[in-house]
Order: C-alpha cells, then sequence, then structure tokens
C-alpha cells in the first residue's frame, strides 16, 4: 500500500512539474514556435523534430534540419493517439494532427506529433476542417 501511494505522489509530482514547465513558457510568451515532431508526406517517411511557427500567411513548419515546409492554407483533418509503433519513435503520450494543405499541384499532406499541452496551439495554427452538414454524427 505505501509503493501505491508512493508512485501516486511521484507521477503527480512529474504532472506538477510538466504543467509548471509549460505555463513559464507561455507565460514568457515565447517566440520559438510549438515544439513538435513531424512526418512529410503524412504516413510515409520518419519523424523529424522541429517546430511550427504560425505567421499571416499560414504556419509553417521548420525542421531542424533541412528546408522549411510551408503550410498554405493548412488545414487540420484529424487528430490520434500514436500506435504503439510510432510510440517508440516518438512520444507515446504526444498526441498526431494530420494536416493537408495547398491546393492543385501544391496540395499535401503532412502529420505534426505535439504533446497534449501544445494541442490547443497548434489547431489554433492549422485549424479543423468543419464537419459537413451532411455527414451523420455518431
Amino acid at each position: 500500500m505505501i509503493e501505491f501511494l508512493a508512485l501516486a505522489a511521484a507521477a503527480a509530482g512529474v504532472g506538477w512539474l510538466v504543467r509548471r514547465r509549460h505555463r513559464q513558457r507561455v507565460a514568457a510568451g515565447s517566440p520559438e514556435g510549438i515544439p513538435c515532431m513531424a512526418r512529410h508526406p503524412a504516413g510515409a517517411g520518419r519523424w523529424r523534430m522541429g517546430r511550427v511557427f504560425p505567421g499571416p500567411g499560414g504556419a509553417r513548419w521548420v525542421p531542424r534540419r533541412g528546408e522549411p515546409v510551408p503550410l498554405p492554407a493548412g488545414r487540420a483533418t484529424g487528430v490520434r493517439a500514436p500506435s504503439v509503433k510510432e510510440g517508440i519513435s516518438i512520444n507515446p503520450g504526444s498526441r498526431i494532427v494530420t494536416c493537408t494543405y495547398g491546393t492543385g499541384e501544391r496540395a499535401g499532406s503532412i502529420e505534426i506529433a505535439v504533446m497534449p499541452l501544445d494541442l490547443r496551439e497548434l489547431l489554433e495554427a492549422v485549424p479543423q476542417d468543419a464537419p459537413d452538414d451532411d455527414t451523420p454524427s455518431p
């Protein structure tokens, strides 16, 4: 019984520290963008570290190495938890946002993995598609 109490206290302490760090970053007004990992194109390739920078012309994903990927007219089409296989490459507690961007020949897709505390900020930078009126809701 004492072990469970110690484990619960440790989990609560870690949760408090993570939230505290997030609040400090938000309070500082960090212009550093949203830390994430992304896979471009969606469903293919490997996960790469980078940041999403919101902007007036649309968001853009800037990897640590390589060329930035502009996301003009980017729309989030889905949010999900990572699979077990994906959880090995990225944090298993993260959320994966599938996005489409561009039009015509410049259209593409990207998957962006962020921590749950950063999900709202990402969805503000890349808004979600509104469901069609024709689709039945579950």
